[in-house]
């Protein structure tokens, strides 16, 4: 089915191309790199669905039989020598792409915090730019706290804890935008993806995460490894009515019903990971059917975004 940045209005198309300018101000050009997450690994694996699965979608990922995955973790920064003690470090992502049998892709791009801070595009335009006129020696209130007074969400994505897990395979994963799940009757029900670690969410303390190697992630996850797979389950966490699915920026609560898609298992690191990271792209707007867009007006900029990233690291 495929993705919607090319079918995006011009204007659209601009505040894209501005958002991967703002992220290159605030964070530095790194030819080569993504503007965002540019420190990552690439895996593979198998994803196994659940019984469960197939009631929730029709999707065929979700059906009965195992599919191959390609898995990138991702420090947060885009920097791509950022240690990964630091805080601008925080948020790490997991993106999983899905390789279907009749040669389609469909991609799951989460992070470690449970939210977005912003609703639209053009507020999160407007926040990295704060972020960006807010360096040292800028003077009181800065651009940021300007910002996030008027946006309480921003102000709940900049102030919550930001601990570094001990590995990337004991930290939870979410899905921020919410999708249409559609099941083999045409029956549809609003969720967002969750990913928990089976082996349970271990974090550091801040001063300890800053004393260990800069790389310490990318080294304990080729032990871990090493000696099997990691593993993670995929969950869909399901909207009650009322729940908003058009704002990324609001969490659901936490007692709404969750279930079981299935299980990860990331089973070795590429060996050319570096060069496979490059080329690849990883477009939570890339679907199949059984899974539609909301009404999330994100989802589309979102796209636009990691396709300019993309045509521009490999230009």
């Amino acid at each position: 089915m495929g993705t919607t940045a090319d079918h995006l209005a011009p204007e659209s198309q601009r505040l894209a191309e501005q958002l991967v300018d703002a992220l290159h101000t605030l964070f530095g050009v790194h030819p080569g790199y993504r503007p965002v997450h540019a420190k990552g690994v690439v895996c593979e694996g198998t994803f196994h669905p659940a019984e469960s699965a197939a009631a929730i979608s029709r999707a065929p990922h979700l059906q009965s039989a195992p599919v191959p995955i390609t898995v990138r973790f991702s420090d947060f920064a885009g920097v791509p020598t950022v240690a990964d003690g630091d805080p601008l470090a925080s948020r790490r992502g997991m993106a999983i792409k899905f390789h279907l049998p009749d040669g389609m892709d469909t991609d799951i791009v989460a992070q470690s915090y449970d939210g977005f801070p912003t609703r639209t595009a053009e507020e999160f335009l407007a926040f990295v730019r704060a972020l960006a006129a807010s360096g040292p020696g800028v003077p009181s209130p800065t651009p940021i706290d300007t910002f996030i007074a008027r946006y309480p969400q921003a102000r709940r994505f900049a102030e919550a804890p930001k601990p570094a897990p001990s590995s990337f395979a004991t930290e939870s994963y979410h899905g921020v935008n919410a999708f249409r799940f559609i099941d083999r009757e045409g029956m549809s029900r609003h969720g967002r993806y969750r990913i928990r670690p089976e082996a349970g969410e271990t974090h550091l303390d801040p001063a300890e995460a800053v004393r260990r190697p800069a790389s310490f992630l990318f080294g304990e996850l080729a032990q871990r490894l090493s000696r099997g797979a990691a593993r993670f389950r995929l969950l869909v966490q399901l909207a009650a009515e009322g729940d908003p699915v058009d704002d990324a920026s609001l969490p659901w609560p936490e007692e709404r019903p969750q279930v079981e898609l299935g299980t990860i298992a990331v089973a070795s690191r590429l060996a050319d990971s570096a060069a496979v990271e490059r080329r690849l792209i990883f477009d939570p707007a890339r679907l199949v059917d059984g899974i539609e867009l909301s009404d999330d007006p994100l989802l589309p900029v979102r796209s636009a975004v990691y396709a300019i990233s993309y045509r521009r690291r490999n230009a």
